[in-house]
């Protein structure tokens, strides 16, 4: 088995996603690409997409993702309005240029991807998952 797929040993999920998230104003400030992976451990939407994400992340040396415990009262998750898991936001210099909710396959992930790693600052929606 995979070893991202196995259970802790106490028969726990994973723990992919942090409850230490940064703040808006640090996330503003970030620098360069960047993706906000929201989501919570127990989610099993989540957990199908965290192969897909590794797959089009290891793709794209170089870009920072932070992946983010989700829920009620998270100050991130309700300023980026988060609704489903996984919600990924993808940035470039602190600012939103695609999002993508739960990936269906590596295709929407990729072509976001590809959006905050141009230079020329333009801003488009991603279609729905093509992947």
């Amino acid at each position: 088995m995979d070893e991202d797929r196995r259970s802790l040993p106490d028969g726990h999920a994973p723990r992919y996603y942090t409850p230490d998230a940064p703040d808006s104003a640090a996330v503003g400030a970030l620098r360069g690409p960047a993706v906000l992976e929201f989501g919570a451990n127990w989610c099993g939407h989540c957990l199908l997409a965290h192969p897909l994400v590794a797959r089009a992340l290891a793709d794209a040396p170089g870009i920072r993702h932070l992946k983010i415990e989700d829920g009620p009262g998270r100050a991130l998750g309700r300023a980026y309005r988060v609704k489903l898991w996984p919600t990924l936001v993808f940035l470039r210099d602190g600012v939103e240029l695609a999002r993508v909710v739960r990936p269906l396959g590596v295709g929407a992930i990729a072509a976001a991807l590809d959006r905050i790693r141009a230079t020329d600052g333009a801003v488009e929606a991603v279609p729905p998952d093509a992947g």
